[in-house]
């Protein structure tokens, strides 16, 4: 059988060739790496570079004095929605995780090419900057992938389309961070029921004397919405920045209605809601030509004051099946990782729900690879950043499973976390007995199976033979 996976894995790189644009062969142009300032806390202890890919993305990388010999490329979260690649955006990455480079690490970054979504994209710069390194510096003794929140998803699809599926390849182990890894099919429909919900209760996005428009569109193709519109919609119909006092009673009961038919916490409806809107827009009408790729028929909605009638006038959509799989395509994980993968997630994350490692490990287990995987978390809350005691915990585990072929356990990570918390900040917050609850106990499934499959090597590779293009570059 090893020659046909071979041959599937070939054509799989061929097949995010069309989806991307190119492979990550544009690693040198069009300039070398060039001096830049450090952040301050590795200002006097390490060198940054910067510089522009072929692709047009703009990129850091930092090397401490003491380097370990190992790098960290880092895949950034988002999707942010600038019209090109953001040339401040991984300086602020490397930034918030110096850490790593306290360490002794290397570390490299992209901003990618541009705003908006397309996971196969980002992976392409995200292996890119890799090889940039690489063209300055040298191999690294270990490259580990970093990846956080959206990232997360990123960095698990560059280890997929350009690590090997067996044997060696350019990454040696992955960190996950609070990542978005239930994939771009299922990962979602929270935010899909949230938009048509809120919209049941509210009647305000659009409101009544508004340009009508499907809510699986986000917003009607060319049309925009600022953040202060988007917050004095759900504030009018919900008061969720107002304490409980000052809400009116129908505002504290659409509020109450919401947050339990949604699960999301009122801390973040704004920030779901805004995905539900604004990127939803980018993924339907500039990534998928109009096309729909969610649906919520067949859900049943519960916990709300009056299901019946919820679930009654509630708004209905089915999604394209083209959409659906171009989506898919594009941003679903296979399992197919042959590298160990530790992942760090924070249990109150309300952003990336921790139920995302439920799907993560059912996916691995359905490639037969769950032994790759060690899940780590913590009692924190925060989405986009975490201890950095946790993070120095996490890469150490991994770089020495790397190393020894010994699969950590859970509570020896947590019992190695005093040693850096003596050094770094954040203090420790790991627990080795937690354990998620799967995926649709959090989020509703969609009738016709527990979740979208995601596309197996062989039906990517006869995609890819037909033309398929996935999402945009």
């Amino acid at each position: 059988m090893r020659p046909v996976l071979s041959a599937v894995t070939a054509t799989v790189a061929l097949t995010a060739t069309l989806a991307g644009g190119s492979t990550a062969t544009a690693a040198g142009s069009p300039g070398a790496p060039e001096r830049a300032a450090c952040p301050a806390a590795i200002a006097d202890t390490a060198t940054c570079y910067s510089g522009k890919d072929g692709n047009g993305s703009y990129y850091t990388l930092a090397v401490p004095a003491d380097w370990n010999g190992s790098l960290v490329v880092h895949a950034h979260g988002g999707p942010s929605l600038t019209a090109g690649s953001d040339p401040e955006r991984s300086a602020g990455d490397l930034e918030r995780w110096t850490v790593m480079v306290e360490e002794g690490y290397a570390w490299a970054g992209s901003s990618y090419r541009r705003g908006g979504y397309g996971t196969r994209m980002a992976a392409e710069d995200t292996e890119t900057v890799r090889q940039v390194f690489v063209d300055r510096f040298g191999e690294p003794e270990l490259t580990l992938l970093h990846g956080q929140s959206w990232g997360g998803n990123v960095a698990a699809k560059t280890a997929e389309v350009y690590g090997a599926a067996h044997g060696t390849g350019p990454y040696d182990g992955l960190l996950l961070t609070n990542g978005v890894l239930a994939g771009g099919s299922r990962g979602y429909d929270y935010r899909v029921d949230l938009r048509v919900v809120h919209q049941y209760y509210c009647g305000n996005h659009p409101r009544p004397e508004e340009p009508q428009y499907p809510l699986w569109q986000g917003l009607p193709a060319g049309a925009a919405m600022t953040s202060a519109d988007l917050r004095s919609r759900l504030l009018e119909c919900t008061g969720h920045t107002l304490a409980p006092e000052d809400r009116t009673r129908l505002q504290q009961r659409n509020l109450d209605d919401i947050t339990a038919v949604t699960g999301i916490p009122e801390s973040s409806l704004e920030s779901h809601l805004r995905f539900a809107t604004v990127t939803f827009s980018d993924i339907v009408n500039t990534r998928l030509d109009g096309r729909n790729p969610f649906s919520n028929v067949g859900v049943r909605y519960r916990g709300s004051h009056d299901d019946d009638a919820l679930n009654r006038g509630v708004e209905r959509f089915a999604a394209d099946r083209t959409a659906r799989r171009d989506l898919s395509f594009d941003s679903d994980l296979t399992g197919r990782v042959a590298v160990p993968v530790l992942t760090l997630h924070a249990i109150g994350d309300a952003t990336a729900f921790v139920e995302h490692e439920a799907a993560y490990r059912a996916t691995l287990r359905g490639a037969g690879r769950e032994r790759h995987l060690l899940q780590t978390f913590t009692r924190e809350s925060e989405h986009s950043g975490l201890s950095d005691a946790g993070y120095a915990t996490a890469l150490d585990s991994l770089a020495g499973w790397v190393r020894t072929g010994q699969r950590p356990t859970g509570g020896e990570v947590a019992r190695s976390c005093p040693a850096f918390a003596a050094v770094h900040s954040g203090g420790c917050h790991f627990d080795p007995a937690y354990r998620p609850a799967d995926y649709h106990d959090r989020v509703n499934a969609r009738p016709g199976g527990r979740h979208w499959p995601a596309m197996s090597a062989l039906q990517e590779a006869v995609w890819a033979r037909v033309g398929g293009v996935g999402i945009a570059p």
